[in-house]
């Protein structure tokens, strides 16, 4: 795929920006509430359409985003491609010389690690808390697939990642480069890291943010990456991978949408990579095929639909909840 469809993607989706219906607004703020939620959040063509915060959550206290986090960084992936530092498509084994002993990690590409289709085991472990050194352990795990063959969902291959940008940068670290030209770009502060004992960040999880601040990425993607990306950088959040087509660069699509097949994601995760199947899976078959979403664990969505202008966050704390169920709601279909 090329990115030429990221954009064909876009521009065939509906143009209608009509506001939601407000009874369907709080039909969906309603099944949010009584499924744990603690934020609902929805802003079209720029406008707050609804904002709540049941069981008393306060609008200014920030509620982690768990996997939301994952979109940041990849945001700074972009933005090294765009100032040169990295190329997307270039071998790991360019700048990591351990790799290039290991003939299939020798062939994995930055953009693989990204897409979780680099073959390395998910590392799970890495996620604890005072961890010694996770670039270093991630470094070292084996290879389980084939690169570019098999979507495994897990923090190692974006431990690798930093690493790569790490040696990249030299003078700076892999946090001030995303504070400096993405975060503040966004308006946002440092954010919470979960530094190991090397310093390391978890990338995988770790941002604590409030609803409004969440929203600013949903408007990143309204502005087709400004002031962060250009358009063309941003597009390629969009187009998946050959192992998952549906996720891509810390952000999951609609595109197989109305066909596909529809089903829980946050479930489908946590069953063991080998067992998951990802063929043409779509978060909401009656939602538009540009709806594209931040996935965090515990039911944290940011769910965006540039045909509609539309932007709505939603917080949790746990399940049951349905992204089809609460989608169709919120589109009254």
């Amino acid at each position: 795929m090329k990115l030429l469809f990221c954009f064909v993607l876009f521009a065939g989706a509906s143009v209608s920006r009509a506001n939601l219906d407000p009874a369907f607004v709080r039909k969906a703020a309603k099944y949010s509430a009584a499924h744990r939620g603690t934020a609902f959040l929805v802003i079209q063509n720029g406008k707050t359409l609804l904002e709540e915060y049941p069981g008393k959550a306060d609008a200014d206290a920030p509620q982690r985003i768990y996997s939301g986090t994952k979109a940041f960084w990849n945001l700074a992936a972009l933005a090294a491609a765009e100032d040169r530092i990295l190329d997307l498509d270039e071998r790991v084994a360019d700048t990591i010389g351990s790799w290039r002993n290991d003939p299939r990690k020798a062939r994995v590409t930055i953009r693989q690690l990204l897409d979780f289709s680099s073959g390395i085991a998910p590392g799970f472990g890495l996620q604890v808390n005072e961890y010694g050194d996770r670039d270093k352990t991630a470094l070292k795990l084996p290879m389980v697939a084939e690169p570019g063959k098999a979507f495994i969902y897990g923090p190692a291959a974006l431990q690798v990642y930093h690493q790569v940008l790490k040696e990249k940068l030299k003078k700076k670290t892999p946090i001030q480069y995303l504070e400096r030209r993405v975060l503040r770009k966004m308006k946002l502060g440092p954010q919470r890291n979960l530094a190991d004992r090397a310093g390391n960040p978890l990338l995988a999880a770790g941002f604590v943010l409030t609803a409004r601040q969440w929203a600013k990425m949903g408007e990143l993607v309204l502005a087709k990456g400004k002031p962060v990306l250009k358009p063309e950088s941003l597009a390629q959040c969009w187009r998946g991978s050959a192992a998952n087509r549906a996720f891509s660069l810390g952000w999951w699509n609609n595109r197989a949408a109305p066909d596909g097949r529809e089903f829980d994601f946050e479930a489908a995760l946590g069953v063991k990579w080998s067992q998951q199947n990802w063929r043409d899976a779509c978060l909401c078959r009656d939602a538009p095929r540009d709806l594209v979403a931040c996935i965090g664990s515990g039911y944290q969505r940011l769910y965006v639909i540039p045909s509609l202008d539309l932007v709505v966050v939603r917080q949790g704390k746990g399940g049951p909840f349905s992204d089809g169920r609460f989608l169709r709601l919120l589109l009254g279909k």
